[in-house]
């Protein structure tokens, strides 16, 4: 796209350096195709140039157990700052599920200082519909977000992006560059409301741009069965594996299809043969079916029948219709039909079968249990001998009886919170919960950096009640400050809490659904002279919400100890091992040594945490087994993705 004249690609083009003129040849190259915009080359670098920040636990908009809390987060601020100040989760997050706004000049907001000061944390005005620029600037805000977003992401993560046609081609365009075409999953088109009347084509879909990370690495799961498709299973004879189903024992002829597999089988029923269609094959080994036909009682042998095909599966030494002597009273077939209709009256019956009565053609039990458990997304291929088994997705529309409608997702939350909360359009949970039962495991973390009214974390909370999961999620909002309502804390809170609590805004109750999030609000941006000025409370925010080991970077966060009588004592993770911060407001530096070691083991005694303890302190003269030492400010920048090079990383300027 371009939104400039051409003087001004060539400033543009004149001022790349060697790896961006390298990086964009490679790129044409490579795809033929590149999105082209004013600002390109600052959207592209600019997320590298955002300040992780001060994060603050605000306890009174908590909700849930201290574990419950401990599991998912509401991040009040703005998405790009949290994402780079959610460092610990960088590389972690399974599903990046979002709605950002749609550029339909009434809800995207854009702040022109953030070209030249990313950091910048007011969101701007509204972009009309009637700006010229209004697409360069939706593009130079989503590119930066895009690639924070595919940094959060595992190696086998996916990320979902709901879109209308306004930015469509757009956004798969970025979504190309940035994660490579190559890595694109599914153009998902779902049914958002009925058809209505219009002059040419009415708009009743929206779409969902689903891409991996790396798509080799990447998995869809399947859906759950439905009751309808439940109930296509049974057990009327009484199978000892269990419940099945009717299935086909043919499989679709293909140019590779083997002629070998269209010959005729003997009914040992009613000694009729059975060829399978002319479009179609024996989907099993030969040696398979004859075993199969034997389990009736008759012995089956290979005959030529000198009808163009291959050897027949026919009963020995009975006569078939193809013969001049094919009598329906032949003792051979009289016996076959003597021993399948005993086998028939007893149950557990073959695989192969033929009907309930023995009187129709060939076909085959699918047993429940050798079933994928679930459905796949349509639309999809499968293979005809395994017809569960999910080989592409490409493009799939999703009617509303599978996703739900927009107007759903309204009544969904007006049942939650109450009507007059201002969104106009809101996600059904219904299509929510399919893209993160589809795109993310039962245990995995979902991020949100477009919360909204919060659809992406109600509907975790409901599949963990549904399925018995333990999906996390992590949001984060902004809310509407130029209208005075940060709904993070309006909204977004009030549905999450509501849903886990099952209040109601009539005064009325519902099933809660359980779990719970901890509340955070971004502040001011962070270097080592902040955390070294900070008072003990403030500090002990920063240690809470930033702290992360290599081997557990994507645990749960660490649980505050609120109880005021511990001087160093401050939390505990999910291994039950304690968090002590050494840090005298208004005195000197915190340092370990003998006499604050002494304070931290009854503490620990006290309280019942183990071993390791995790001292946060300035200084360690006392070194313990027992003890990991975390070096304030240095340790707590580390965690925030400030390494030691930063230059304000240097403790020793600020000591």
């Amino acid at each position: 796209m371009r939104d400039f004249q051409g003087d001004e690609l060539s400033n543009e083009l004149a001022k790349l350096d060697r790896d961006d003129l390298e990086r964009m040849v490679r790129g044409l190259l490579t795809n033929g195709v590149a999105l082209s915009f004013y600002g390109k080359r600052t959207a592209l670098e600019i997320y590298r140039r955002v300040r992780p920040r001060v994060t603050r636990r605000e306890p009174k908009l908590h909700v849930g157990s201290p574990a419950d809390q401990a599991c998912n987060l509401l991040i009040e601020g703005e998405n790009l700052q949290a994402m780079v100040t959610l460092y610990k989760y960088r590389g972690e997050v399974d599903l990046i599920l979002t709605d950002p706004p749609y550029n339909t000049g009434q809800s995207f907001r854009y702040n022109d200082k953030w070209d030249n000061d990313p950091n910048d944390p007011d969101l701007g005005t509204i972009v009309a519909k009637e700006d010229g620029s209004r697409h360069t600037k939706w593009i130079k805000t989503i590119m930066p977000r895009l690639q924070m977003m595919k940094a959060m992401l595992k190696p086998s993560g996916v990320v979902a992006i709901c879109i209308d046609d306004n930015e469509l081609f757009h956004l798969g365009m970025m979504m190309d560059e940035v994660f490579g075409e190559e890595n694109r999953i599914a153009i998902i088109n779902w049914q958002k409301t009925t058809p209505k009347n219009a002059r040419h084509v009415s708009t009743a879909t929206d779409y969902v741009l689903v891409y991996a990370k790396d798509k080799s690495l990447s998995s869809t799961k399947l859906l759950a069965r439905s009751e309808k498709a439940d109930s296509r299973f049974g057990n009327r004879d009484g199978d000892e594996t269990g419940d099945w189903k009717q299935g086909d024992v043919t499989g679709k002829r293909s140019p590779t299809s083997h002629k070998s597999s269209t010959y005729a089988i003997q009914s040992p029923f009613t000694g009729e043969l059975h060829w399978p269609l002319e479009t179609r094959h024996w989907a099993f080994e030969k040696a398979t079916i004859r075993k199969w036909l034997s389990e009736w009682g008759s012995q089956y042998e290979e005959r030529e029948l000198g009808d163009g095909k291959p050897k027949a599966l026919v009963i020995k030494g009975a006569p078939t219709r193809s013969s001049s002597s094919f009598d329906p009273a032949h003792p051979k077939l009289v016996e076959a039909r003597g021993k399948a209709l005993a086998r028939l009256e007893a149950g557990n019956w073959p695989k192969l079968y033929f009907g309930v009565k023995g009187d129709a053609q060939p076909m085959l039990k699918v047993h429940a249990a050798h079933v994928k458990m679930g459905s796949v997304p349509t639309t999809f291929w499968v293979d005809e001998a395994d017809p569960d088994r999910l080989t592409s997705i490409g493009a799939v529309s999703w009617a509303a009886t599978e996703s739900g409608r927009n107007r759903e997702g309204i009544e969904e939350l007006d049942a939650i919170v109450g009507k007059g909360h201002g969104f106009e359009t809101v996600k059904p949970m219904s299509l929510f919960k399919k893209i993160i039962m589809l795109w993310c495991p039962p245990g995995g973390l979902v991020m949100d950096p477009y919360a909204g009214s919060g659809t992406t974390g109600h509907s975790v909370l409901a599949l963990n009640q549904e399925a018995d999961s333990d999906r996390r999620f992590i949001l984060i909002e902004q809310g509407a400050p130029e209208n005075g309502d940060k709904y993070a804390r309006t909204l977004t809170w009030k549905r999450l809490h509501n849903a886990a609590t099952g209040e109601r805004p009539d005064g009325g109750t519902a099933e809660p659904l359980g779990g719970g999030f901890e509340y955070r609000l971004l502040t001011k941006t962070i270097d080592a002279k902040t955390v070294l000025s900070m008072q003990r409370d403030e500090l002990i925010d920063i240690v809470l919400t930033s702290h992360w080991e290599s081997q557990r970077r994507s645990a749960p966060n660490l649980s505050v100890f609120d109880d005021t009588d511990y001087q160093y004592l401050i939390g505990t993770d999910d291994a039950g091992e304690g968090y002590f911060l050494i840090w005298d407001n208004g005195g000197p530096v915190g340092s370990l040594d003998l006499e604050t070691y002494r304070t931290v083991v009854n503490e620990a005694k006290r309280a019942g945490i183990k071993t390791p303890y995790h001292v946060y302190a300035r200084y360690e003269t006392y070194q313990s087994p027992n003890v990991r030492f975390w070096k304030i400010p240095d340790r707590i920048l580390a965690h925030l993705g400030l390494n030691e090079n930063d230059e304000f990383n240097n403790p020793e300027e600020v000591a």
